[in-house]
């Protein structure tokens, strides 16, 4: 039996404690940026683009993603760097090992976190290289107009968050190039190249 004098203050978390459940579960409250990654010019810098084969099924299926590219851009030199963008409200499914899904098949390490320069601004790529030979991914994840280092830390935080506000989604960048050098400098490379101009055509919107 609960006294009398409790019965406020329990009737007061009971309430905020429904708060993420209304939100969620039954306004479906998510948040829209007005941002879209088809918006991405299809050439970028020296590098012209023509869409890959991949299907809207098979993005839905494994990213949750309705907005969402795969394009191959190669320049005059014949250097070729496949970029595939998409943005999902499930963020999970963006940033765990996307390198899965995108880089099927190749053996890669984690070849740690490179800086490349938008501006006066500092963005975060994870970078992972083949264990054997050339070749190169990296990826970069935007969120509400931060740059993410750490997804996992990020990942709580953002779950503290959607307690008391609806779902924002999450961007992925995510670039391979079959012939990057193993040694070679991410931050120097055409591939970064490509990534800041697809980044900085996605922000101007």
């Amino acid at each position: 039996m609960i006294s009398s004098r409790f019965s406020l203050p329990v009737v007061l978390i009971l309430a905020l404690a429904l708060v993420p459940t209304i939100i969620h579960n039954y306004m479906g409250l998510m948040i829209d940026d007005g941002l879209l990654l088809t918006r991405i010019n299809s050439r970028l810098g020296a590098f012209a683009s023509e869409p890959t084969s991949r299907k809207d099924q098979w993005v839905k299926d494994i990213f949750d993603s309705d907005d969402w590219f795969e394009r191959s851009y190669r320049n005059q030199e014949g250097v070729q760097i496949r970029l595939f963008a998409a943005r999902s409200y499930d963020h999970k499914r963006l940033y765990h090992h996307p390198e899965l899904a995108l880089s099927y098949g190749q053996n890669l390490k984690d070849d740690g976190i490179a800086s490349i320069q938008l501006g006066q601004e500092k963005i975060p790529v994870h970078i992972l290289r083949r264990t054997s030979g050339k070749g190169v991914s990296a990826y970069a994840l935007y969120y509400d107009g931060t740059f993410i280092e750490n997804p996992i830390a990020h990942q709580v935080l953002d779950s503290l968050n959607l307690l008391v506000s609806g779902r924002k989604q999450l961007t992925i960048f995510y670039l391979s190039e079959q012939n990057a050098g193993g040694a070679e400098d991410f931050a120097g490379s055409p591939a970064a190249a490509v990534l800041v101009d697809a980044i900085r055509g996605f922000l101007s919107q």
